[in-house]
């Protein structure tokens, strides 16, 4: 449940209930529509970073799900009843990799159709009118808060922990606070008509998080101008094993990328490895896979892609 957060201005209960979710047409999704698919599902709430991703990827008047966990997310992802795919976080340049995700990813039946580099940015919001010798107060998730400390210690105000930035920003246009600030995107400021005070106030001004594009496996089209491929394989750990997939991969003129090692569950320390390979030519990958199927074992290929770009959040 969303915490409970002492508004100084108006006490009691903030509301806790999922905000509503923007019509869209499935014209505006990127893969073939699934009857009864009306929304692509993001994990937070309306205004986080996942629905900044999402509108990059499928355009502003995309309709989006709310979920509360990244399980949520692929499990509803994968209902073509209650959705028409996902964005879901796989790393950041700071944080590193979001390890769970890639097991969430591997036991499902999603498949990567696109990818969105988004440039984070923490803004200071308020309601209109609001000036910063009128905060008291500053809420946001601790890692937001976390990454805008430099900004914060300068001033007098108490930072409160809560569990969503968007929910931060909701909860102060909610009850009109004079005296409280949230630290979210600039689309939550959009939605829910603050004012951003201070723009860009995170530290760290070099800090991306990675999206990943998800739709079922029946969805799936092929993409023009794909560069891009993901995968998960495990190898039989004999002596040097690892190094001639690398060779191979190498040999056919494909970037590595990534390769994250994982541990195989109830194993005693094997690792199976998830590798993104970028390329010119489809050929290129097609040698690639063909060759790696003599070394690797329990291949798993999680779809072709264009690369994506850097965008600002």
């Amino acid at each position: 449940m969303p915490p409970v957060l002492r508004n100084p201005d108006q006490p009691g209960k903030m509301d806790n209930k999922h905000m509503p979710t923007k019509k869209t047409t499935e014209a505006e999704l990127a893969a073939k529509p699934t009857p009864g698919a009306d929304g692509i599902c993001i994990q937070g709430y309306e205004g986080c970073f996942h629905q900044v991703a999402a509108r990059q990827f499928f355009g502003k008047q995309v309709n989006v799900i709310p979920c509360a966990s990244f399980r949520d997310l692929v499990r509803i992802a994968s209902d073509a009843t209650q959705s028409a795919g996902a964005v879901m976080a796989i790393e950041n340049s700071i944080a590193g990799s979001i390890l769970p995700n890639y097991n969430l990813l591997q036991k499902s039946s999603l498949k990567v159709i696109g990818e969105v580099y988004l440039s984070i940015s923490q803004n200071l919001m308020v309601n209109r009118g609001v000036q910063l010798k009128d905060i008291k107060e500053v809420h946001s998730h601790p890692m937001a808060i976390l990454q805008c400390l430099d900004f914060l210690e300068k001033n007098n105000w108490k930072l409160i922990e809560t569990e969503d930035t968007a929910l931060s920003a909701k909860n102060v246009q909610q009850y009109k606070s004079k005296h409280i600030a949230a630290i979210a995107s600039k689309l939550a400021a959009e939605l829910f008509d603050l004012d951003v005070i201070a723009p860009d106030i995170q530290t760290q001004k070099t800090n991306i998080t990675r999206f990943l594009i998800l739709k079922r496996t029946k969805d799936v089209v092929e993409i023009p101008g794909a560069d891009k491929a993901s995968l998960y394989f495990q190898t039989n750990h004999s002596k040097g094993i690892l190094a001639q997939v690398l060779t191979t991969i190498a040999r056919a003129d494909v970037n590595l990328s990534k390769l994250q090692s994982m541990p195989i569950p109830g194993s005693r320390f094997k690792y199976g490895f998830y590798a993104d390979m970028e390329f010119e030519q489809k050929k290129q990958l097609e040698t690639v896979l063909k060759s790696m199927e003599a070394l690797t074992n329990n291949m798993k290929f999680f779809g072709v892609y264009k690369k994506g770009k850097l965008v600002k959040g």
